[in-house]
């Protein structure tokens, strides 16, 4: 344990370093396929994501987002929000791009697509139950999240990052020492990134036993009810830019 634990601290201080590095560029293919190396991680999530990418596209076709905004992104957590605008309509500049069944390793691949490309003074990302579902460990899920990290302030120094913890779902409790770890070893490493932060919601969305509070959750016991986003919207509320 006291191993793992070492070896997680010294990579969180190792990403962070390297997050912190604006000439530390990720492979990258804009959505109009020009100007990439063609790494075939990316050519791949591409290719899976196609649809939703497209739509996300001519979403900004009909309607660019001004620069300045906040953007959401990542999983279905966020896709299925669909009152995020209104929820959060004291701030200008709401954008929701997730897209459902993604990865925290998706959103890395994408975080240029996505966000840098919005020029957002503020990017919430909620991914990595998923990556843990498909078997990757906590680790895996902090690499991820730091070169999405890395990808947007090599280009967006300026920009806030903030990480909404990975909730408990009741249909993966399975998967909780996994989904604590990796929440701890992602809040350790941005203890170390300027201008970030860790949001935890997955205790409040814990019961007095420990437990997923069922009430949070839809009968697919992974997707939240509409209490859970108010819950979620009390508790972003306070990290999200005065207007």
């Amino acid at each position: 344990m006291k191993t793992a634990l070492a070896a997680a601290l010294l990579l969180t201080a190792a990403l962070a370093s390297q997050a912190q590095n604006h000439n530390a560029v990720l492979p990258y293919e804009p959505l109009d396929g020009t100007a990439a190396d063609g790494s075939s991680e990316y050519l791949a999530a591409k290719a899976r994501w196609h649809d939703e990418l497209a739509a996300f596209f001519r979403a900004d076709q009909q309607q660019f987002p001004a620069p300045g905004g906040v953007v959401f992104v990542g999983s279905s957590t966020v896709r299925m929000w669909k009152g995020l605008g209104q929820d959060f309509r004291q701030v200008p500049g709401i954008v929701n791009r997730g897209f459902g069944g993604s990865t925290l390793a998706d959103c890395s691949l994408f975080a240029r697509d996505l966000v840098v490309r919005y020029k957002p003074r503020q990017v919430l990302v909620y991914a990595g139950d998923n990556d843990l579902a498909e078997g990757r460990t906590p680790l895996q899920v902090l690499e991820s999240f730091a070169r999405f990290a890395n990808a947007v302030r090599a280009e967006l120094p300026n920009t806030r990052i903030s990480f909404i913890s990975i909730k408990p779902s009741p249909s993966r409790e399975h998967l909780m020492p996994q989904i604590r770890e990796a929440n701890n070893v992602i809040s350790a490493y941005l203890n170390r990134l300027p201008d970030s932060e860790y949001i935890d919601v997955f205790t409040p969305m814990l019961g007095t036993d420990g437990r997923p509070r069922p009430e949070l959750f839809r009968s697919d016991r992974l997707h939240m009810t509409d209490e859970g986003y108010r819950l979620w919207q009390s508790i972003i509320a306070t990290h999200l830019p005065s207007p």
